[in-house]
This record gives structure tokens, sequence and C-alpha cells, in this order.
């Protein structure tokens, strides 16, 4: 679904991303782990066309993104939802504002059919009741569950999630590890977690890649993460809790 061709990438002089080579599998999650500050959120920034590459290719579904204009790529990214680490909630809107965003803003719905699919979306993470509330009102991992559906309000078939887990305690933590699952089984969209949580990663992950020094050291299954013989990432493993 996403390939990622020696990307390389810098900001002031100072090298991000090495030549980064990663393939993203089609109906799976991926989860890119790593320290903060290693470059993982501005290879995710790469994938949906925020940034472009200083040198490499991202091609998303065999379409080289960056080969787009700025119209073809916003309508491109159409296939993309994203959820942020702060879930990224307008303070001023309602949740069922918030989740019809999209859909009023990028589609042609009549308001009943918006208030339908929000109603949908807002199911799909486990929150009925909650249309009128606003995002104060809310904890933090409520505030993910409606930014997830916010996220898949357009029916994308790639989901970014960048640090879902950060700032949550270990039951919610849990409860956000087990909606991605759950999206990704009941929607069959791509996904593409990024996260310093080992615990997290090996329970949400089909693939795992280590971002180090601004290149992929060791990818592959959970047991091919946990077998990998480079020092980076045995380091790294021993710190799980």
């Amino acid at each position: 679904m996403i390939q990622l061709i020696n990307i390389r990438k810098s900001f002031n002089g100072n090298q991000v991303l090495k030549g980064v080579n990663l393939h993203i599998p089609k109906g799976k999650v991926t989860v890119i782990l790593g320290p903060s500050g290693c470059g993982k959120s501005v290879l995710m920034k790469h994938m949906i066309g925020l940034l472009v590459p200083d040198e490499g290719r991202v091609q998303v579904d065999g379409v080289d993104i960056h080969r787009l204009d700025d119209a073809r790529l916003n309508k491109f990214r159409k296939k993309f939802g994203m959820l942020f680490q702060s879930a990224a909630l307008f303070d001023s809107l309602t949740v069922g504002e918030n989740v019809a965003f999209p859909l009023v803003e990028h589609a042609s719905f009549s308001k009943r059919a918006i208030d339908d699919r929000v109603q949908e979306c807002l199911a799909l993470v486990g929150l009925q009741n909650i249309v009128h509330k606003m995002p104060s009102e809310l904890s933090g991992g409520m505030r993910k569950r409606v930014g997830l559906a916010r996220a898949i309000a357009l029916q994308p078939e790639i989901i970014l999630y960048d640090e879902p887990t950060t700032g949550l305690d270990p039951l919610m933590t849990d409860a956000i590890n087990h909606l991605i699952i759950d999206t990704q089984k009941k929607l069959s969209v791509t996904s593409v977690v990024i996260s310093h949580d080992i615990e997290g990663t090996f329970e949400v992950a089909h693939k795992v890649a280590v971002l180090h020094e601004g290149v992929i050291v060791a990818e592959g299954s959970s047991r091919d993460i946990t077998g990998s013989s480079h020092p980076f990432v045995q380091k790294f493993l021993s710190k799980r809790s």
C-alpha cells in the first residue's frame, strides 16, 4: 500500500532521515517504533505528502504522491485518515461537529447523511450519546476515540496514528490498542502507528519497523524484532517493563 524508497530529509543542515526504505503492507497494522525524536513523525508526514523528501520517493497504492499537483494531492489525501497525538479536536465544536467536519469540508452530503455517518462512526469507536458534548467534557481516552471517529468519517483506506497512547494511563492505553486492532479488522484498513511503546507495539502490530539514526535498522514480525541482533534494538527492547 505504501512504499518508502530511499527517503532522505534534512532541516537546517540536520539530517533526520538518512535513506529510509520501508514497505507498508495493505490491510495490516504496521508500527514504526523508536525513541522520541528519532524522526518517526517526520517519516509519517512524508507518507501523506505534508513533507517533500530531499531525495527518494513515496508511492501510495502505486502513485508517486510527490508528482501530483496540489489539487490532485488534496484529493488523493482522502485515502488517509489521521489520529493526531493530542486528538486535535476543535474545542469550540461539539463532538458531533468535530466528527462531521471532514464530511462538511470534503464531500457533498445532506445533513441527514452527515448526522447518520457521525452516529455510525461514534458507534464504531464505542461512544454513543455524546454527540452534543464538548471536548472539554471528555477524558483523554474519549478524546482519542472521538479523534479516531473523525479520522474514519470519510471511509479512508489508510489510517495514520501518531503516538496514539501517549499520556494515557495503562487501562486506557490497553483500550486504545484494542481499538486499533478492532478498527483494522472491522474496516479492513491499512494502519500505520508511530510509537515508542514497546508492549503496545507487540500487541497491535502485524509488522514492526525500528527507526534509529535516520534509517530502519530492523523490520518484520514481533518475533523477528525480539530476535534481532542489532545492538540498538537489543538495547531499546531491554527497556521494556
